[in-house]
């Protein structure tokens, strides 16, 4: 099996970490594989926004668990948001997993490949974090409160515009224990040849 996808099979979003700080050339080799990721028609308008500060991070987690507390929890609601509002309504909600690094990436606003070019940065930073034995963990509530007015206040100061959208986010940090690699058996394939 080549290098490559041993990256890609090994991959597992970490929600626990530890103390040993992620080194700069570390998180410098993350960012960079971010910012080589393919782009629609190569617009290159993605933005990324790396949080160091642990009073930043903090004060992020406290926004998100108010915006989460304050909503009303629905059966029909996606599972992971049902769990943010449980979660946030109990006061014990670390939507980062209290991480060292979380990179926050936004992309402009009506553009249409928004999404699809910072889903490919964030798969390239958690493919080169694994490469570099550093955990990661995609994060999508940052995502789900782009219009929550205390988050975008929070966040302009620190370059996010409102020109933009927040597409994501890539918590970051050395594992406390790597987990286990399960089979994948939920995905269909079909060759048509």
């Amino acid at each position: 099996m080549n290098e490559m996808l041993q990256t890609i099979m090994n991959r597992r979003s970490t929600r626990k970490y530890n103390e040993m700080p992620v080194t700069e050339e570390q998180l410098s080799a993350i960012v960079e594989a971010g910012r080589f990721a393919p782009t629609g028609g190569n617009c290159q308008t993605i933005h990324f926004v790396v949080l160091m500060n642990p009073e930043i991070r903090e004060k992020l987690r406290g926004l998100v668990q108010e915006a989460f507390a304050g909503m009303e929890l629905s059966e029909d609601l996606y599972a992971s948001l049902q769990n943010s509002i449980r979660r946030s309504k109990s006061g014990k909600y670390a939507f980062d997993y209290h991480a060292p690094i979380l990179i926050v990436v936004a992309n402009r606003r009506g553009y249409p490949n928004a999404m699809a070019d910072s889903a490919c940065a964030l798969q390239n930073m958690m493919l080169e974090a694994e490469s570099l034995g550093v955990g990661s963990c995609w994060i999508n509530q940052l995502h789900w409160l782009d219009e929550e007015p205390s988050i975008r206040a929070f966040l302009e100061p620190l370059g996010i515009g409102a020109e933009e959208t927040i597409c994501g986010a890539l918590a970051l940090g050395n594992y406390d224990e790597k987990q286990s690699v399960k089979p994948r058996t939920g995905m269909k394939v079909d060759y048509v040849r």
